[in-house]
């Protein structure tokens, strides 16, 4: 392992509401930036703001140089705060390190380091090396957790997986004879379309596409402004949905993870087929996490339906539940769950979430929290 004591180190009594200001533009690159994380940057100079950016589209600039050209000459004596450590490696623009050493700063505060293999550290050294000063750990706990899904990709290759459903209070997805349109109020399914857009992708069963045929895009005021759309994955073991399916022909790109041959019709040039065969004549869900990490997929966005859902619980495979509990109970032995899979036997084996926030949408509860490692 690297060593990184010489360059660890917290500046004491720091000005936290520069690196507050990063976090808050690190916002706006969710959903954009990949294959980038999303990171924010601010120059500061003599106590102001004179730059500011995050990470955009991918060939466009990252938060420290556009944060630089906005700074222009200020720049020059000045403080760069960044939610990540500046990359040093030359992708489909320079090397942000480089571009901060020319431009004469001062002093950098990464919040956190960057678990990149082609960083990890080595920006820093370059920085320190041409007799910038280097303070790291600022809102760390923040930033990492903003940075969630890039860290996990860095360290596992695999992306970091939400699942999200919309339930009763007695834990139904949908009523005895399958209708589940629409469960929760306005308000939750506004901040559904907000994730959507902030994701890199968004995967369902096909159990879900044939009851609802949904479209799987981020819509409305949650339509991404760079006109992306996540990646649609539908889990289809055995091939069967429909050519008039919505999301075939929605903007974007679409994936049938299928454990079968692909089918010899034609399907829209948006949309391939994919095997991962699995046991049982199943998908094999960690065969297929692991393709879309090397794609890079960051973040997935699980919205169902019970067998898919119940089945990534089964293997280990969640990192973050979102819940929103409608106050209604929906009743009836035959009403789907939100969980089916195994799931535990004792209770000893339940998943407990950690981190646990509850909020309301609406008339509606939402409930956040992360899966415990084992």
């Amino acid at each position: 392992m690297r060593q990184r004591a010489k360059f660890t180190r917290i500046l004491k009594g720091s000005n936290l509401s520069y690196m507050r200001r990063a976090l808050d533009l690190s916002n706006k690159a969710l959903g954009i930036s990949n294959p980038n994380p999303p990171v924010g940057a601010v120059v500061v100079k003599d106590g102001v703001v004179v730059g500011e950016g995050f990470t955009g589209p991918p060939g466009t600039f990252h938060a420290e140089k556009e944060a630089l050209n906005i700074a222009g000459d200020y720049a020059r004596g000045a403080s760069l705060y960044v939610t990540l450590e500046p990359c040093i490696h030359f992708g489909r623009t320079p090397p942000c390190v480089d571009s901060i050493i020319e431009a004469g700063i001062s002093e950098v505060h990464a919040s956190v380091i960057d678990p990149d293999k082609r960083v990890n550290g080595r920006g820093v050294e370059k920085l320190e090396a041409s007799d910038i000063k280097v303070y790291i750990g600022e809102l760390a706990d923040d930033s990492s957790r903003r940075m969630q899904a890039h860290i996990k990709l860095m360290k596992t290759g695999l992306p970091f997986v939400t699942v999200k459903f919309a339930a009763s209070l007695d834990g139904k997805i949908a009523t005895s004879s399958g209708e589940s349109q629409w469960i929760t109020g306005n308000d939750a399914r506004d901040i559904a379309h907000s994730m959507r857009g902030e994701t890199d992708a968004i995967m369902v069963g096909i159990g879900t596409v044939l009851a609802d045929n949904p479209r799987l895009t981020a819509r409305g005021d949650y339509s991404p402004t760079t006109g992306r759309q996540p990646l649609r994955v539908v889990v289809d073991s055995n091939c069967r949905t429909p050519l008039n399916s919505a999301l075939l022909f929605e903007p974007g790109q679409t994936i049938i993870a299928s454990n079968k041959s692909s089918p010899t019709c034609d399907l829209p040039s948006s949309v391939t087929i994919e095997k991962f065969p699995g046991s049982s004549d199943r998908v094999d869900l960690s065969r297929l996490l692991s393709y879309l990490g090397k794609i890079p997929v960051s973040s997935v966005l699980v919205e169902g339906g019970s067998g898919l859902t119940g089945a990534l619980f089964d293997e280990g495979l969640v990192d973050k539940v979102v819940a929103f509990l409608s106050p209604s109970i929906i009743g009836g032995i035959n009403s789907l769950s939100a969980v089916s899979g195994v799931g535990a036997k004792i209770i000893s084996d339940v998943i407990r979430l950690s981190d646990v926030e509850v909020t309301s949408a609406g008339d509606d509860l939402l409930i956040t929290g992360y899966c415990l490692a084992e």
